[in-house]
């Protein structure tokens, strides 16, 4: 037992000692205060350190100085910028240029913004050059290069169809197109705008729009001329030149575009091309069966007869545009219609007018980026590209845009972020601005005007960015003095439990337009009672808000004057106090109606009757050139020779 504890206290020493060496061996290459005053020992130099003595040498011997020469730059500066982002456009460190700041007075870390002139300063004394830049120069990135002749290829021409409600736009498409696109439309209308491209028999390829012609679609109608280069003109002949074929004559020359006049179902025996034609020219649009510059075609839908002439009126028209585009340039087109599909995500229907557009490609539309993850066109085929005059759907959105909003194809993902923060910021600072502009005496002014004002509050979905503007554009328009409908909010896509959070608060009804509400909206409506009506047709979503802002007027009060009587003689009754001895001089007094006396064709009192009665009994009404004796509810100053007025009351419901 003796033998085992001795062998076990050797080998714990043999361990103690063998530590002790490695650790004075790990030490002995530091260099102490002691050793270093004495001059004793010093640490051996590493092999690094000696190679770098070796460089350093070689190049004192070459005539090279030991640090490379500064590069001073071309600094860009915006309005504001970060310290760190200063120090890395300079090429600096960062705390090399905190220290420059300090030296000026200004505390600040490496995360903190500066303004451009305190940068300027901190730029010039490093050495470098300013170049001032504006925040808005990051769109500077979108190509806007002028096309080269030779890269100009013929494109096809856009041809939009305007007209009014029920003329039969679509259904002349229909025709041209040889598909059935009407019979899906609620109500017979267009509700939003439609894109299609069509290959005539002779080989020309034609892009249609299809404008919606109800008169709370006009930005829509506006919106499908800034993006044609032909407006077809629809004109019913039955029914001849309607308000809003009137104000597609308007978008038409406002764009500064051609037109042509498809007078549609000449098929009808009621049907008078000529009154069209004559109607015309009341707006200036001479035909030139009229001996105009106008072509005019006489169509018919339904039969199919005159289609051939109408096509080959737009052939000729596009012929004389000479249109032309560079396919091989950045894409740019425009969004003619953007929605929030449930299973695709934000979709929007671009048209394509310059360079080409391809999967992959990373593009800013408004306050929106994306990357094209795919493209849809017109027959549901998914295509890997799309070149100048072609409609087609674009997946791959990170929110939905407006429609209207121009598509711009960019280099990188960070250029389209920024470009797009940029303008939701800029957006942003214009609400701020407009707010702050309004005076302390129009805030009160309009509190005031507020009070007297009973307002129909509505949260707002639709199907596409375009009907949702155009239904929220007519509600602002329904309403007076006393009355008005607002909407709370308004968007694209299904009805989401935050809209029935926000119609509950405010008291509103949620309105769904071509859309439906989600399992989890619908519950939460039940329970907190939230009314949710759906809607197809604008028509009767805009009747029935009419019909329930007409519910919040107040009922007009109307008088009806049912006789005069006048006074003959006045007696004082015990108990009674005066009463006039009368003559009804015209229709019947009646002691149920209001009353007032009128001396010298002056009012000076009205009121009710105290008492009226026929000889000594009391009657409910007295006939024309019959006599009376009439006495006033708490007045008795009459005179022989006052007039009396007698009047019922009745209310009238009123409506918008």
């Amino acid at each position: 037992m003796a033998r085992k504890t001795d062998r076990v206290e050797r080998t714990d020493r043999d361990k103690t000692a063998k530590a002790k060496t490695t650790d004075d061996n790990r030490r002995g290459g530091k260099l102490s205060l002691n050793q270093a005053l004495n001059g004793e020992g010093g640490r051996p130099r590493s092999m690094a350190a000696m190679k770098r003595k070796q460089e350093r040498t070689r190049q004192k011997a070459m005539g090279q100085s030991a640090r490379p020469e500064k590069q001073f730059r071309e600094v860009r500066l915006p309005e504001t910028i970060v310290v760190q982002e200063l120090a890395n456009r300079m090429t600096e460190r960062a705390a090399d240029v905190v220290k420059s700041l300090m030296k000026m007075g200004m505390m600040v870390t490496a995360n903190q913004p500066i303004d451009a002139d305190t940068a300027e300063l901190v730029i010039e004394e490093f050495g470098h050059k300013v170049l001032r830049v504006s925040d808005s120069d990051v769109e500077q990135v979108i190509t806007t290069a002028d096309d080269r002749d030779e890269d100009m290829v013929t494109r096809p021409p856009i041809i939009t169809i305007m007209g009014h409600v029920d003329h039969g736009k679509t259904s002349l498409l229909d025709a041209i197109r040889k598909a059935s696109v009407v019979s899906g439309e609620a109500g017979g209308i267009t509700q939003h705008i439609g894109a299609y491209q069509v290959t005539t028999d002779s080989g020309a390829v034609l892009s249609f729009l299809d404008t919606p012609g109800h008169a709370a679609f006009t930005s829509m109608r506006a919106r499908g001329a800034q993006v044609t280069d032909i407006v077809v003109l629809v004109v019913a002949a039955d029914d001849a030149v309607m308000p809003q074929t009137i104000e597609a004559i308007n978008h038409a020359k406002a764009a500064g575009v051609p037109m042509i006049v498809a007078i549609n179902k000449i098929d009808k025996h009621s049907a008078d091309p000529q009154k069209v034609r004559t109607d015309l020219l009341q707006h200036e649009v001479v035909v030139e069966a009229m001996s105009g510059d106008v072509q005019d075609v006489e169509v018919s839908a339904k039969t199919g007869l005159g289609l051939d002439n109408l096509l080959e009126a737009i052939a000729l028209q596009a012929e004389f545009l000479e249109l032309k585009a560079n396919p091989k340039r950045a894409a740019q087109g425009a969004v003619i219609e953007a929605q929030l599909d449930v299973g695709r995500g934000p979709v929007a229907t671009v048209l394509v007018q310059h360079g080409t557009l391809r999967r992959g490609d990373i593009f800013v539309v408004g306050e929106q980026w994306g990357k094209v993850r795919a493209l849809i066109n017109d027959k549901g085929d998914r295509v890997e590209e799309a070149g100048p005059s072609v409609p087609v759907e674009v997946l791959g959105l990170n929110g939905t845009p407006e429609a209207g909003d121009v598509l711009n194809v960019v280099e990188t993902e960070a250029q389209a972020r920024e470009i797009a923060e940029f303008r939701a910021q800029q957006t942003k600072d214009k609400r701020a601005a407009a707010g702050a502009s309004t005076t302390l005496e129009q805030m009160m002014a309009k509190a005031k005007a507020d009070v007297n004002v009973s307002e129909l509050a509505v949260v707002l979905k639709a199907d596409v960015q375009g009907s949702a503007e155009a239904i929220v554009q007519a509600l602002e328009k329904v309403g007076n003095d006393e009355v008005r409908v607002r909407v709370l909010h308004y968007g694209v896509g299904a009805i989401t439990e935050s809209d029935i959070g926000l119609a509950e608060a405010s008291g509103a009804p949620v309105i769904g337009f071509n859309v439906r509400a989600n399992a989890p909206a619908r519950n939460a409506a039940n329970q907190k009672g939230v009314e949710i009506r759906y809607y197809s047709i604008i028509y009767n979503l805009l009747d029935d808000i009419k019909a329930a802002a007409s519910g919040m007027l107040s009922n007009e009060i109307r008088e009806n004057f049912i006789g005069y009587a006048t006074i003959k003689e006045v007696f004082r009754v015990t108990g009674v106090g005066n009463v006039a001895g009368c003559l009804v001089t015209e229709g019947v007094a009646r002691r149920s109606a209001g009353v007032r006396l009128l001396r010298d064709n002056v009012v000076i009192h009205e009121g009710t009757l105290k008492t009226l009665k026929r000889f000594k009994d009391e009657v409910k009404d007295v006939q024309s050139g019959q006599e009376c004796g009439m006495a006033f509810e708490n007045y008795d100053d009459i005179r022989p020779g006052d007039v009396i007025e007698i009047f019922e009351r009745e209310e009238v419901e009123r409506s918008l």
